[in-house]
């Protein structure tokens, strides 16, 4: 009997900045604004990392000012399993997308950029802060930020209906 796809999959590239800020941010947005959304697990993994590696520096600390913890995170790297378990799968970037295609069977039928649902001539992808300046991560999470409301929309919309 197949597994219940009972999670929200966010995938970036090393699973170390932009992933784990999007996986505290969704949670964080399911538990103040659940109405039934609670009933997924919010995963995040990369598509080339090693698993165990903490959340950079600067990650922590743009979501720290915003009042989420993500000192915790460790990397994951993703794996078949998780694509079977997941019901919608959010990646960062073009790349990220065809990557998931190349690598996975099985894919769920719900494979989005974070930021596709916003409204058209919005930019879709989220750049890899990695290396940058605290700016920059800032500008990360307040793309993810800005998603989020769509987000919930899209998967109220489709999966508690």
């Amino acid at each position: 009997m197949p597994m219940e796809r009972d999670t929200v999959m966010i995938v970036c590239t090393g699973n170390t900045c932009r992933s784990p800020m999007a996986e505290a941010l969704l949670k964080a947005a399911f538990k103040k604004r659940a109405g039934g959304l609670e009933k997924f697990n919010v995963i995040s993994c990369g598509l080339s990392t090693t698993s165990g590696s903490p959340a950079s520096t600067n990650s922590v600390k743009v979501m720290e000012r915003i009042g989420l913890d993500i000192k915790q995170h460790k990397s994951r790297l993703l794996s078949q399993a998780d694509i079977e378990r997941a019901a919608v799968i959010l990646c960062m970037t073009d790349s990220h997308l065809a990557g998931l295609e190349d690598r996975f069977k099985g894919l769920p039928e719900h494979v989005l950029l974070f930021r596709d649902l916003l409204p058209n001539g919005e930019s879709r992808e989220i750049p890899d802060p990695f290396g940058g300046n605290y700016r920059e991560y800032e500008e990360c999470r307040d793309s993810m930020v800005e998603a989020v409301p769509s987000i919930l929309d899209f998967l109220r919309k489709n999966f508690l209906t």
